[in-house]
């Protein structure tokens, strides 16, 4: 896909603010479809506990096909993950039908501790200090403080780029 954009969203599943930002997301992604490649990238901060689990988690769930309806069902549930933790993350697999003991090997083995490591090393070293932050075209949005705006923003960019690339 050469005419598509590409959207990186550093995300961290544990985080209110990014549950807020899937209004933006899905907005664009309805808007764009398939113009806009809306990637999902790893962020887990240390103030919440969970978030690194989570991430691996998601990892799973996208390897069994459902990474965003899994990462918006847990965004959902910030605040209950972050009182009873990783059997959250599992109970969420189960109710959108995959494989929760996967998940739960998946948890044990950090099968996928390798691909949010990388994440978050790319996105220190770009210079995400929160989440949400959006990257597109080179350009870093931060969305932690306030998303105001920022939909504009990525849109007048998507926008260019496509009209550039036609």
């Amino acid at each position: 896909m050469t005419d598509s954009v590409i959207l990186d969203v550093w995300c961290e599943l544990q985080c209110p603010d990014c549950h807020s930002a899937l209004d933006d997301v899905r907005a664009l992604r309805a808007r764009y479809g398939d113009r806009l490649d809306i990637r999902l990238r790893h962020f887990p901060l240390e103030k919440h506990k969970h978030s690194f689990a989570a991430a691996q988690a998601a990892e799973e769930a996208a390897e069994q096909g459902q990474g965003w309806p899994y990462v918006e069902a847990v965004l959902a549930r910030t605040a209950e993950l972050g009182k009873a933790g990783e059997p959250v993350l599992v109970e969420v697999a189960h109710e959108l039908g995959l494989d929760a003991e996967e998940f739960d090997t998946a948890l044990i083995d950090g099968r996928h501790i390798l691909i949010v490591d990388a994440d978050q090393a790319e996105g220190k070293a770009i210079g995400v200090t929160g989440t949400p932050t959006y990257v597109i075209d080179g350009q870093r949005l931060d969305g932690g403080k306030s998303q105001a705006g920022l939909r504009e923003r990525i849109e007048e960019i998507a926008d260019r780029l496509l009209a550039e690339a036609a």
